[in-house]
This record gives C-alpha cells, sequence and structure tokens, in this order.
C-alpha cells in the first residue's frame, strides 16, 4: 500500500473511534511496525493527529489543559449523582475508604450511609461535607492545589504510604486504552498513584465524556480499577478490565 493511502485510512479510522493502536493498524494495513511509527510520525508533525505511547489519537481527543473544580461540578450532573450513588452503596461498616479530589467523587458524599466506616479524604470540599454530615473523616496534609480544591505534593505522598485502605474512589481526567488513567498534573497524579497502592480493591467513577481522552500523565492502567460509569459506548474498554454502568 502507498505510503499516502495508509495515511488516508489511519486518518479515516481516527475520525471513527478517536484513538488507534499499533497492533491494529499494523493488522489492518499489513504493514510493519517500524513503517506504521514513521507513518504517525509524519502525521503528527504535520498536525494532522498526536502520536502517544503505543499508537494515535485525533486531536481533539488529548487535552493538556484542567477546568477549575465550580467548572467542572456543573457538568454531566445526572450521570455523575447516579454513578455516585452506585459507588456509595459499596461501602460496608468497617470500611476504611478513600475518597480522591474530584467532583464526581464529591458527589458519592451525598449518598453515603454507612456510619462505621472511615473516610480518608485528599479533597477540601470533600473533608467539609463528610463532617457536616457526622462522618468519621481524615484529610491528608499537604499542599492546596486551588483550581481542584486538592492536597497534593510530597507531604501528602508521604501521609498515604502508612494507610491500608478496604476500597478506593478515584476520579479522572481521561480514560483510554493506550494511555489508561490519566490527569493534566504530574504532582496530582502522583498522589492518585500512591493512594491507589494502598487500596485493596480500587474504583474509577466516571462519566462517558471521559473516556477516549488522554491528558498529559497516566497515573494507572485499565486493569488497575474497576470503572464505574454511566453508559459504555466503546465495548473494546471489557477487554481491559471490569465496568460497571449504571444507565
Amino acid at each position: 500500500m502507498l505510503t499516502q493511502d495508509r495515511h488516508s485510512t489511519i486518518l479515516n479510522l481516527l475520525k471513527k473511534q478517536s484513538s488507534v493502536t499499533l497492533t491494529e493498524l499494523t493488522t489492518l494495513l499489513n504493514t510493519s511496525e517500524s513503517t506504521i511509527r514513521r507513518d504517525l510520525t509524519a502525521l503528527d508533525k504535520a498536525g494532522k493527529l498526536r502520536k502517544v505511547y503505543g499508537g494515535a489519537t485525533s486531536l481533539d481527543f488529548y487535552t493538556a489543559t484542567e477546568k477549575d473544580v465550580q467548572t467542572k461540578h456543573d457538568l454531566q450532573i445526572t450521570e455523575k449523582k447516579l454513578i455516585a450513588q452506585k459507588a456509595a452503596g459499596m461501602i460496608e461498616k468497617n470500611d476504611l475508604i478513600y475518597l480522591d479530589a474530584g467532583t464526581t467523587t464529591e458527589f458519592i458524599i451525598d449518598y453515603l450511609t454507612e456510619r462505621d466506616a472511615t473516610y480518608v479524604t485528599n479533597g477540601i470540599y470533600h473533608a467539609g461535607k463528610l463532617s457536616e454530615r457526622g462522618f468519621n473523616v481524615i484529610i491528608i496534609g499537604g499542599q492546596l492545589k486551588k483550581l481542584t480544591a486538592a492536597v497534593i505534593g510530597t507531604t501528602a505522598v508521604a501521609n498515604l504510604k502508612p494507610y491500608n485502605f478496604t476500597k478506593g474512589f478515584f476520579g479522572t481526567n481521561g480514560i483510554s486504552t493506550q494511555a489508561g488513567f490519566s490527569t493534566p498534573d504530574p504532582v496530582e497524579a502522583c498522589v492518585k498513584k500512591t493512594a491507589m497502592k494502598h487500596c485493596q480493591k480500587v474504583f474509577v467513577v466516571a462519566d462517558s465524556t471521559k473516556f477516549d481522552q488522554i491528558t498529559p500523565i497516566t497515573f494507572a492502567k485499565l486493569e488497575d480499577a474497576v470503572i464505574i460509569t454511566d453508559i459504555l459506548k466503546d465495548k473494546r474498554y471489557l477487554d481491559f478490565t471490569n465496568i460497571l454502568e449504571v444507565l
């Protein structure tokens, strides 16, 4: 197949599914991996796609910026509430729960009923709501990131290490088959990664708009967590992890 034809096929595929892997392309085009890599590099330099580890994404698939917490709070509220209700129902007596900062995880607090559990969080708003509702709450110390109302940094990471959480609920900015779970901030990613390592069971709560999105820093692989979402449109993700749909 001619180079121009391969490039056209790659771009047409990206229009349909937003991301492609090297394996998919080598099979589809019956071409060597080294040739596909050169194709992706050329198309990336031409500004027609974004080359990422293990494949490529469409240009609108990659997001390096982050909205502030209030803006994110007002997006997909119905979906977030349904996801949060499902997550809250998983919490049991004597659980030691980690609640990651984030708007979807914050909605979980509205549906909590288990008072014989302890809730640890790096979310400023989360800690306040948990306290107001009379739950046992511990807030992680560290540097406050105003944009996301999250406590981050080396102190936060150090404070997480002694814990052995029974369950952890995490937010994410992006979910993709190439980059797993990702977030724009490397410091915030480090906190998420550390907390996940100290959880017996890990859940990522994310509405369907987070799928097929990549942000700069991967903090976990898809197989590292069960995903709770409203609806799964791309069934390829089921090849990587368990996914619970609430719609």
